[in-house]
């Protein structure tokens, strides 16, 4: 992404923001559609959406999906249908979501949905212009089916959840787990909810695991902790669109999406960010988060005191 395009995205300058990709639709030399890798496609090439049956594909991660879910209902708005051909673990959370009529799971090849016009999730709010206000998250988005979910066995204090890997595009967020040990002490249960952790991980933070099997079930997890701290990634998305509390850490040239300072995100409310100061440095992070877990937990004392 173009540097003005982040910065203007960072700064919740969206006119700004569109002007660049109205600019960059213009200039840019597009091979055919549907060609090439598929997060690298350019899918809307400016075709009207209005009275359109869409088609809206979903080809980037699963955190890119849930967050720009949100533009749907915006969208439908404007179209006649709207059809998410996306994730197939997405789907019973999509399915239901606001502006979505039909949802199906993305597979290799060509869709076999009728449509008008299609694009991709993350050019929609540029195709409607999207303003601020339905940029902004002001409340919980996305609602969890209802499924079986093993109970948290709980201890006295917060209930901590972790997330320290990551997929492998930008390994940079990732975080070595033996640092979250750092994070235990009184008061503080540490639960994994990593998927593909070992043992050897487990050992070295000292966290129970209680991952689960699928992101429907996840969801229900983070409504069972008090807390979650995590790196960039699907499940920071998942906490911030279910409305859930999360710690995010994020490395010293975090993704456009956050900002480059501050604790706040306009995208998720329930989510405070925590930033590395210098690169690679994720001791001061975990150190400042323990800081904030210790303050949680006087908090907590004395309101109970009260």
């Amino acid at each position: 992404m173009a540097g003005g395009w982040a910065e203007a995205i960072r700064a919740g300058d969206f006119a700004r923001a569109w002007e660049i990709n109205d600019r960059d639709l213009l200039e840019a030399d597009h091979p055919p559609k549907h060609t090439g890798p598929r997060h690298l496609q350019r899918i809307w090439r400016g075709e009207d959406l209005k009275d359109k049956h869409v088609l809206v594909r979903c080809y980037h991660g699963l955190g890119d999906t849930i967050q720009f879910l949100r533009f749907m209902k915006p969208l439908r708005a404007i179209a006649r249908s709207v059809t998410l051909w996306c994730q197939p673990g997405l789907l019973p959370m999509v399915e239901g979501a606001a502006g979505v009529d039909r949802a199906f799971p993305l597979h290799d090849g060509a869709p076999e949905i009728a449509f008008e016009v299609d694009i991709e999730i993350m050019e929609v709010p540029h195709a409607i212009r999207a303003r601020r206000d339905q940029v902004e998250m002001r409340v919980p988005y996305l609602a969890l089916p209802p499924v079986a979910v093993q109970p948290l066995r709980r201890e006295q204090g917060l209930a901590v959840g972790l997330v320290w890997k990551v997929g492998e595009w930008d390994k940079r967020r990732e975080i070595p787990a033996v640092l979250l040990r750092n994070l235990a002490g009184p008061g503080v249960t540490l639960h994994s909810i990593q998927r593909g952790a070992n043992a050897e991980e487990f050992a070295a933070i000292g966290a129970q695991d209680v991952s689960t099997p699928d992101i429907v079930a996840l969801g229900h997890r983070l409504r069972q902790l008090d807390l979650v701290v995590c790196v960039d990634t699907m499940v920071a998305h998942l906490a911030g669109a279910l409305g859930c509390e999360a710690w995010v850490l994020l490395h010293a040239d975090c993704d456009w999406r956050w900002p480059q300072s501050g604790a706040r995100s306009f995208w998720y409310p329930s989510l405070r960010l925590f930033h590395q100061r210098r690169p690679g440095a994720w001791g001061d992070v975990v150190a400042d988060v323990r800081d904030a877990l210790r303050l949680r937990l006087e908090a907590g004392e004395a309101t109970a005191a009260m």
